[in-house]
């Protein structure tokens, strides 16, 4: 392979890498991983079709043109549709996650490459093709410059995933590498996404995902047809990095070096809980605690060893995450996190609602859990999760966990995805049949044409 010339920026070797990706040259476990992605994605659109946020959305929304929302009888143009399955997607925060970012992949990339199949009349090959670059080069993304997109406010799957998106289409659609670089360069124009919703519980972040494959299909088009955007969209002197992370200094290799040849998506986290990424190793520590036999009633006080990283999100300001705001500011605090799953003996979908978030015997338990900076800690290269435990009898019960469980070091099984998928639809109103002739198609979806029409209603 020739070496990219010494001016050629990280968009523009981005796309070119991409432009020489073959479907037919995707390894098997590739592949294999982004059918697992797309099982999880309509499970989770399934699952929250029948929300409040989804309801709004939509109702937000005109009906009108050939794009699937999965689980609607209606049809869309493609941007709505990515943005209705995008939002629902990541509704719940049951979506995948990759550590080494924190980025939600999925929910962005395939919602957009769905509805650019739909739209341009794009076969599975070219769907398989989307997605694996999509995907990769968001989890890459998030390797650039870690944690400093979370830490200057604003919310990396909806800033990287704009990209991301913006690339998945282009493969999708057949743009070449000029194209392609357009395509990008007008995307980091479309990025944004601040992290707010996390003072009381807000909606925005669900809308995220959907609003970054929205923008993408958008971006892509617009470089399909000649509309000029900078060729040093990420490391600019004004590029997204700047703008978004504060510092154009990163490792930019990361991002091209090897695509196409070494797969980080192989190690995207599917997630065992419906609640924020950072907290499910602290769910698997008190599960297990609980299984001892400690009581909710017998405990004097928790102690977590957690992140500097975690602090702004899932513990401060500590009075708030001890009793959320709501259902969804509940997921993004660690006391209501450990306290659900101890009472509760779960933290499925059913663990995050309105009566939960107000539940006595819950927000008493998480009144008594405080937390202390471990400078160690190895995130964002791994989640970990910590609790020791002082009963009022003066014993202390201590639990650890040192990795995301559904992640590279401990993965979900394809039968354990497929049943998560089962239950999300389930959730949704889909009868058993319906899931398992999904299921039953998935095999074949990247192989020839694409009919989403299964999958509306």
């Amino acid at each position: 392979m020739n070496a990219p010339a010494p001016d050629q920026s990280p968009t523009e070797i981005l796309a070119g890498k991409v432009a020489a990706l073959r479907p037919e040259a995707v390894p098997a476990p590739v592949r294999a991983r982004a059918e697992e992605l797309l099982i999880d994605v309509v499970g989770l659109c399934v699952a929250a079709r029948g929300t409040d946020y989804v309801r709004a959305l939509v109702s937000a929304t005109d009906a009108g043109g050939g794009c699937t929302a999965i689980g609607h009888a209606a049809t869309y143009d493609a941007g709505t549709a990515a943005l209705i399955n995008g939002t629902a997607a990541h509704g719940e925060d049951f979506d995948d996650t990759f550590e080494g970012g924190p980025v939600h992949s999925s929910a962005v990339v395939i919602p957009a490459v769905l509805a650019a199949c739909e739209r341009f009349g794009r076969d599975g090959r070219a769907a398989l093709a989307g997605i694996v670059a999509g995907v990769e080069a968001l989890c890459r993304l998030s390797m650039v410059v870690p944690k400093a997109i979370h830490q200057a406010g604003f919310h990396p799957t909806s800033v990287l995933g704009t990209i991301a998106a913006a690339l998945a289409a282009s493969k999708t659609m057949g743009l070449d590498r000029r194209q392609t670089v357009d395509a990008l360069g007008n995307a980091g124009s479309m990025a944004g996404g601040i992290i707010e919703y996390l003072a009381e519980g807000a909606w925005t972040k669900r809308m995220h995902p959907g609003w970054a494959a929205k923008a993408g299909i958008i971006a892509a088009r617009l470089g399909q047809n000649g509309f000029l955007g900078p060729r040093t969209v990420l490391e600019g002197a004004h590029g997204l990095f700047h703008g978004f992370a504060r510092s154009v200094e990163g490792d930019y290799g990361v991002l091209t070096d090897g695509f196409g040849e070494k797969w980080f998506m192989e190690g995207i986290t599917f997630k065992p809980y419906a609640t924020g990424t950072m907290n499910q190793p602290y769910i698997d520590c008190a599960l297990r605690l609980r299984a001892r036999g400690v009581r909710p009633e017998d405990v004097r006080e928790i102690l977590c060893e957690t992140a500097e990283g975690y602090v702004h999100r899932l513990w401060e300001p500590l009075a708030s995450k001890h009793r959320p705001a709501n259902a969804y500011a509940a997921k993004f605090s660690a006391p209501f996190n450990l306290a659900v799953a101890f009472v509760t003996g779960g933290a499925g979908l059913a663990a995050f609602t309105e009566e939960t978030a107000r539940d006595g015997r819950i927000l008493a338990l998480a009144s008594k859990v405080r937390y202390v900076v471990d400078r160690n800690n190895p995130y964002p290269k791994a989640y970990t999760g910590h609790i020791l435990v002082t009963l009022k009898d003066g014993k202390v019960l201590e639990e650890r966990q040192p990795h995301i469980r559904g992640g590279a070091q401990e993965p979900l099984t394809r039968a354990e995805i497929e049943a998560k998928f089962r239950g999300n639809c389930g959730h949704g109103g889909w009868t058993k049949e319906r899931a398992q002739r999904f299921l039953d198609a998935v095999p074949k979806f990247f192989d020839g044409p694409l009919d989403l029409t299964p999958l509306r209603g």
